[in-house]
This record gives structure tokens, sequence and C-alpha cells, in this order.
């Protein structure tokens, strides 16, 4: 069976940790691709809060082997914060979770160097979580990174960490006037950190390979979004790896061809963490309530998030280049009571037209929004189980937007809850 993915098609935050947590039901396996522990997914279920930063979302689901692949990099501390807490709460994970040897470890070196070195990137602020998640895959691409089979390994580890902390250091105090880390201190902490998480440990790459070949469905979950991914997004305002569809392959090692359905997850409106463009952006009365009602503040910083308008450009833009076959459209609920509700349905530059997204980011910066005004609806979402009983103006908003953006809706979320939901039966 081909597999599943659900990508964000935005700037991240659209609530795919919902729908992952939804579609996981169906499928097998459920793996991370990429990203670190600077993502952050939420799910309620029963009322309950779960908030996922590395384990993949389908550990809420008892018979789902879960695993996270090449592509990510491991906070090695958090990853296991993160298993005590789900196991706490009484969620058996170990033997339920494989974690590549391959995927590249972020330490503590890496966290102390993102903090220290945010707006010297040539100048530009980025408005990075301060992870660690930059120098880890900046460590991955100059070939000197840790990777989890080095974590696992005690001779390895203190050998490559030597190495390594010798450098990183010089660049700390040097570069920037930090506090050297102490070695010893740093490797007994990775050491014990690889010895509680070798037995997870494993070449997952022919796992999925494997899993694929006996008919498995296998769900690929995204975190960020499309406009973070490190070549296609608003560079440089962007995450450090390959966001969208097309880093499933090198993130997961399976071929291509192996990836079937790709929704794309979009808010009925926008938001965006941190620095960089963002078109369809408002500074009044409208922000302030879609953030307020929407909870629009990170599940992993707690930053407030930056609102805006549904862009049509730029969900076309991610659309087209993942090749989505349908669309998640979220939080529909958060624009009940609005009296008109926005759609960026285009910009101009320099006064000139442009219905296309522009991919150069200067470019982006100084277009100005087309916005067209729908009516909006005064009734509540949450109770909806069908299309047909959202209130028409919220049925003519979801058509026009699907319409301009040229894919067809699969699933609406009308609230946070699991239950609070609208799948077509097709899906």
């Amino acid at each position: 069976m081909p597999a599943t993915s659900v990508i964000g098609a935005q700037w991240g935050d659209e609530g795919k940790g919902k729908i992952i947590d939804l579609i996981a039901d169906k499928a097998d396996v459920v793996v991370r691709f990429q990203g670190g522990a600077n993502a952050g997914h939420t799910v309620i279920v029963e009322g309950r809060k779960h908030v996922f930063h590395l384990l993949p979302s389908g550990v809420l689901h008892a018979g789902k082997l879960n695993v996270i692949g090449n592509g990510v990099v491991i906070d090695s501390e958090q990853l296991l914060a993160e298993i005590d807490e789900f196991e706490g709460g009484g969620l058996r994970l170990m033997d339920r979770l494989k974690v590549s040897g391959a995927a590249h470890c972020v330490m503590p070196y890496h966290k102390a160097i993102d903090r220290l070195q945010e707006g010297t990137k040539a100048g530009v602020r980025i408005g990075t979580t301060g992870r660690g998640i930059g120098p880890a895959y900046a460590d991955k691409a100059y070939r000197s990174g840790i990777r989890m089979w080095d974590l696992i390994d005690e001779e390895r580890l203190r050998a490559r960490l030597r190495a390594n902390l010798d450098v990183k250091n010089r660049v700390i105090t040097g570069a920037y006037d930090g506090e050297a880390l102490d070695f010893e201190e740093v490797f007994q902490a990775a050491r014990e950190q690889g010895r509680r998480l070798a037995p997870l440990v494993t070449d997952t790459g022919h796992l999925l390979r494997s899993l694929l070949a006996r008919g498995q469905h296998v769900f690929f979950e995204g975190a960020q979004g499309v406009l973070l991914d490190l070549d296609h997004g608003t560079y440089p305002f962007v995450t450090s790896s390959n966001s969208d569809t097309l880093g499933i392959s090198a993130g997961a090692g399976v071929p291509p061809a192996a990836i079937g359905r790709q929704l794309g997850v979009m808010k009925a409106y926008c938001t965006r963490v941190g620095d960089g463009p963002f078109p369809s952006e408002l500074n009044d009365a409208a922000a302030e309530r879609l953030r307020e009602g929407g909870s629009e503040f990170g599940a992993t910083t707690g930053r407030p998030r930056r609102c805006g308008w549904f862009d049509v450009p730029a969900a076309r833009y991610a659309a087209q280049l993942c090749g989505f076959d349908g669309l998640v459209i979220t939080k529909l609920d958060v624009l009940s009571g609005l009296r008109h509700i926005g759609v960026v349905v285009g910009y101009e530059l320099d006064g000139v037209p442009l219905e296309e997204f522009p991919v150069d980011t200067p470019r982006l910066e100084r277009v100005k929004p087309v916005v067209d005004l729908f009516p909006g609806w005064k009734e509540k979402l949450t109770g909806a189980r069908s299309f047909d009983e959202l209130p028409p103006a919220c049925q003519a908003f979801v058509d026009e937007i699907c319409a301009r953006v040229g894919v067809p809706w699969e699933i609406l979320s009308v609230g946070p809850g699991r239950e609070s939901t609208i799948v077509r039966s097709a899906t």
C-alpha cells in the first residue's frame, strides 16, 4: 500500500498535530522525517492536551510503530524527557518506537552557538527558537556531526565529541565571547542518554522499505511548513531542513514512488512565528481576535504568533510545489462571529498585479496584498459533523478558497478536539 503524508502548507503551526493523530489511527507506521525539537504538535484527546516535539504523534494509538527518521536532528535530552512524560502518563513507548542511527544529534554546543549567533547571519535576525537545530544541520552538511550511531558507542562518542568540542569552544569563546563547555560534563550526559536510547536505535530506512514491501500502511508526518522549507521557503527566514513533501524520501530513506496520497494542512487564516515576510499580516483588532480565538501561541516557545488572513497565492504555491491531492482546512471555528472574513487573492508589486507567489524574499517583502472580503457567520461550528451542517457562508468560504488554490478539501477541523472534524467519505 502506498504511503500517506500530511504536510503543513503555510508557515507551520497549521494544526497538523490533530490531523496527524486522526489519520494515524488508520496507519500501521507513523514516521517523522525532518526537523527537530523546534517543532511542536498539539493534540487534544478527551479534553487532555498532549504536546509533541520529537515523538511522532502516532504514539497515542496502541499497536502503531513510530519512527524517527534519519532526516531529523535529535536532542536526546529532549527526546528522553518526552518519553518519560508520556510513559509517566501510562503510555508504554519503548516497545513501539524506533530511532534512526543515521539521525544527527543536537549537542549542547549547538544550542549555545544558536543562541549566541542569532542576529549575525549576514546581518539578518531569523527569530530562531535557540534549540540548536540550524547548527546541528550545519555540522551534518560539514560532515562533522555526531549521529545516533555514535551516541550509543562510547568510544566513538568520546573521540568525535573531543574533536568537535575543541573547535566549538574556540568558536563560542572567540567569536561570541561565550563560556566554554566542559568536555567531561557534556560527555557523561551524552553517554548516559545514549545508553538509554540504544535499544531504540536501528536502520530505520531498511525497516521502512521492508514494511512498505509487505504492504504496511506508512504515514509520514511533516513538521513546520512548506513556506519554511530550506530550499523553497522564504529564505533566509526558514527552518534548516526540507519541510515539504520533497524531503520525505531523503529524510526517511524510502523511494519517491512509495509516497502516495499527499495532504496539505492549511489554517482558515494564516499565522507566522519569528521574523520574515508575511504578506497577509494584520496589525489591528482582527489580528488580536484571531490570536486569542485560535490560541495562537507557540507550542514549543509560547511566543505569540503573527496573524493574518488566508493567503491564496502562498497556498497555491505550496500546493503546486508538493502536488497535494487534498486540503485539510483547520480552525474554521475560530472565524465564527466575524462579520467579514478576509482572503488575500493576489498581490501587487510596484503597482503591477501578481497572482503568483514571489519566491525571491526581497520581492515578497515589498508586495501589497489584494484582499477580498467574504460574509462571515455567527454560528459555532464545533458540533458540525458534515459539510451540510456548516452555515451557508462557511460552506461558500471553504468552496472559494479550495477553488482558488486548485485542490479539493478532504478534512475540515471545526474545533480543537479529535471528534470536531468533518471528513469526506473518500478520505
